[in-house]
């Protein structure tokens, strides 16, 4: 090794002097950077080329090794400033970046309880207390997963295996084609798990939703009948808690009915809007997710976890062994607690339940429920502010703490109304406010997400002063503003 190397922590304490001082220095413009976030703005104004990027053949100092470190945060989406509000990532919890960090440092492997002995308990667990919590019954419990794609994906493959029996044959054989009933406000991870499952994307049915894009219970009902007279074989249908682009809820209570009347598979998608269930005051808006067979639920959104932290939640984890593990012949066993990764779309796993359990202990439940209901009670104050400007529509009264609106001028057609709202989004975005634009039933909505604690009456007000200055310009106008670069 080179003289006071740090590449590694020896084990005989040789060099621990000169790692702490190295973990020291980075925690140290880590933590410089993130407390200066309100004076950066919620994203870089620009980003670097790499075209010239080489692998070094030798290795850096300790300086250098920082310095790339903190130009490397210059350039980071910088979600910890109030003014961000555009997407579902929060600023993370301290205990979850601890959490991560030693993670990382033991690097255990959470494939199974001798790689992981104590931490793979705990994930086992704590699954089964996040289960009962949300209603799902004595014999639930579940797997963290990096992801609600991934989590979303092994709930198809466990409603596929159970209805078809395919864990061994697979699809070959099929005299009926495999259904899946979403939301067309369901997530795109559906219709990908499809395609990975050897479904197909159009065997994913889109179900019509209604003004505040809820699935329409009724037409499902009838659907499946009707798919069923065709020769095809519905065998899941999905409820979305928590829309990506207005946050809605479907009704999970009427969905629960629908399933048990047909037989099918019941997953309710709750990897945003699942955190209401915490709240006191807003968990009867999730009533039915108590009914289903599996729930996603990402604690790396409204659960301040470092991202990634995920979840899937069975109501019979025995299903998990009976129609989708696979025994790993080179790992011992456990009598109480199985090989997570044997359970898990996922092998190798980070030991991403730490975060999450010290994100829990350290802010505890009545503060992740304040939070929450923070979020909300902000929401319906940008709502309700949305709502005293002729200029501005809604997509509906928030149900989560996301709220979606665009401008629609007097004077300009659908097209022209979708270039004024990107233009807008531009001129917050040069003013310290980050709101993203996605496309929903064919138009530019701008949608904000109040998750930052720091977010408060005063960052709204000052994004609706903006938006009153831009609104009092001409909309037909030959030139817009010089704003920033314009933020998709």
């Amino acid at each position: 090794m080179r003289d006071n190397a740090t590449e590694f922590i020896a084990p005989d304490g040789s060099n621990r002097d000169a790692v702490e001082a190295l973990l020291t220095k980075a925690v140290k413009i880590v933590t410089r950077t993130l407390a200066q976030a309100s004076a950066r703005p919620p994203m870089p104004d620009s980003v670097p080329e790499l075209d010239e990027l080489v692998l070094p053949r030798q290795g850096a100092s300790d300086d250098v090794l920082l310095a790339e470190v903190e130009s490397l945060l210059g350039y980071c989406m910088n979600q910890a400033n109030p003014g961000y509000i555009g997407h579902m990532d929060p600023m993370p919890a301290t205990a979850s970046v601890v959490g991560e960090l030693v993670a990382s440092a033991v690097n255990n492997n959470m494939l199974s309880v001798e790689m992981s002995p104590l931490w793979s308990k705990l994930e086992y667990r704590l699954m089964q207390v996040f289960s009962t919590a949300f209603g799902l019954g004595g014999l639930s419990g579940g797997v963290a997963l990096s992801g609600g794609t991934l989590a979303n994906l092994q709930a198809l493959t466990l409603a596929r295996n159970q209805a078809f029996e395919l864990g061994d044959e697979g699809l070959i054989g099929l005299q009926s084609k495999p259904i899946v009933l979403v939301s067309e406000a369901a997530h795109v991870s559906f219709h990908k798990a499809a395609m990975i499952l050897g479904l197909g994307t159009r065997s994913v049915i889109s179900l019509p939703t209604d003004n505040l894009s809820r699935l329409k219970v009724d037409v499902a009902s009838a659907l499946i009948s009707q798919l069923r007279n065709e020769g095809k074989h519905p065998f899941c249908i999905v409820g979305t808690a928590g829309t990506t682009t207005t946050g809605s809820i479907d009704p999970l209570d009427g969905l629960a009915d629908v399933a048990h009347q047909h037989g099918l598979w019941y997953h309710v998608d709750a990897a945003y809007g699942g955190a209401l269930q915490f709240s006191p005051t807003h968990r009867e808006k999730l009533l039915g997710i108590e009914s289903a067979d599996s729930v996603t639920f990402n604690p790396q959104k409204w659960f301040y976890v470092a991202r990634t932290s995920a979840m899937l939640l069975v109501r019979d984890l025995s299903i998990l062994n009976s129609h989708f593990r696979q025994h790993a012949p080179y790992m011992g066993a456990d009598d109480e607690t199985p090989n997570l990764g044997e359970i898990s779309v996922q092998g190798t796993r980070f030991s991403e339940v730490l975060k999450l359990w010290l994100t829990i202990k350290h802010l505890g439940l009545d503060r992740l429920a304040a939070l929450i209901d923070r979020g909300c009670e902000l929401a319906s104050y940008m709502h309700a502010r949305v709502r005293e400007r002729p200029v501005l529509v809604s997509t509906g009264a928030p149900e989560t703490n996301l709220v979606a609106f665009r401008g629609e001028p007097a004077k300009l057609g659908p097209r022209a109304c979708d270039e004024w709202n990107t233009h807008l989004q531009s001129h917050l975005a040069a003013h310290g406010l980050f709101l993203s634009l996605p496309s929903y039933r064919q138009q530019r909505w701008l949608r904000a997400v109040v998750l930052n604690p720091f977010t408060n009456e005063a960052t709204i007000d000052h994004m609706f002063d903006l938006i009153d200055k831009f609104s009092a310009q001409d909309p037909q106008a030959a030139a817009w503003p010089n704003n920033s670069t314009h933020i998709a």
